[in-house]
């Protein structure tokens, strides 16, 4: 069975194109020792998903990153989506009741893969949802009318993302408000070890559809010890030295890809050797 991937279709007779994400076992590397509480690591799902569904429509091996800030229980969660589908996020939250975001924005950030230039879009979070956040986002800087669907558990994320081209009504008055009205039935669990053309068409069984190559996606976040020496002596010998007195050891910790670096005294010499 296919996991871990992007499909790409598009509907023949209507003008209207989309984009399938299902995450398992990519999802999993990626929580795995988080310790999230469950409505943090649902989210931190919905934001991979849809980084995999956008990372896959990325020219030039662009890469994608989502930055959400909210005013409620989840301060910071970043999910990146680097060339060739390396999925990569973190979420930094706080023990509160109440909204998960409320208020805050969610950034939109696109670095060319050709040019090397970043483009940045941001965005209020006005409502409790990642999808009505980024819909509204694509209606204001794409000028697209569009239907997303993110769900995610502790064990798999999906997304469905659809897109209304500009001649769709003239093709099909109905087509939008058709097939937006099944999708919205999508669920989770009808995405987990299910072949993507075949859960299309059961979603979709009406419509001609024409899908593309299959993407894989992965989770991508080695270990990486000679950046973090690079760090070391960035800072310099008298201030890892001051650090090593202190605390016995050098202790850095990569949130991002949930790493922790320990340096001792034999380590710090070999470092500034």
């Amino acid at each position: 069975m296919q996991t871990d991937y992007v499909q790409r279709f598009l509907f023949e007779s209507l003008d209207i194109r989309g984009r399938l994400a299902c995450l398992t076992g990519a999802w999993r590397k990626m929580s795995e020792g988080r310790g999230y509480p469950p409505r943090i690591a649902e989210l931190l799902g919905q934001a991979t998903a849809l980084a995999a569904l956008l990372g896959a429509n990325q020219k030039d091996g662009g890469r994608i990153t989502l930055q959400v800030q909210g005013g409620g229980p989840v301060k910071l969660l970043v999910a990146d989506c680097a060339p060739g589908l390396k999925l990569r996020g973190m979420a930094k939250h706080e023990d509160q009741p109440g909204g998960l975001l409320g208020e805050g924005k969610l950034a939109v950030t696109l670095e060319d893969g050709k040019s090397g230039q970043i483009y940045q879009s941001i965005v209020p979070l006005e409502r409790e949802s990642l999808a009505a956040s980024f819909e509204r986002y694509l209606a204001q800087s794409e000028q697209l009318t569009s239907f997303l669907a993110l769900h995610a558990s502790s064990d798999a994320a999906c997304g469905l993302l659809l897109e209304k081209l500009p001649g769709a009504d003239a093709r099909d008055a109905d087509g939008w408000n058709r097939v937006t009205r099944l999708a919205a039935t999508l669920r989770l669990e009808e995405t987990v070890d299910a072949q993507p053309y075949g859960l299309l068409v059961k979603l979709f069984p009406e419509e001609l559809l024409r899908v593309f190559r299959l993407e894989a996606v992965q989770y991508h976040c080695p270990f990486n010890l000679e950046n973090v020496e690079r760090v070391l002596r960035g800072l310099g010998r008298d201030e890892v030295e001051s650090i090593l007195a202190e605390q016995g050891e050098v202790v850095i910790r990569n949130e991002m890809c949930n790493h922790e670096y320990r340096f001792d005294r034999d380590a710090v010499e070999a470092v500034f050797a």
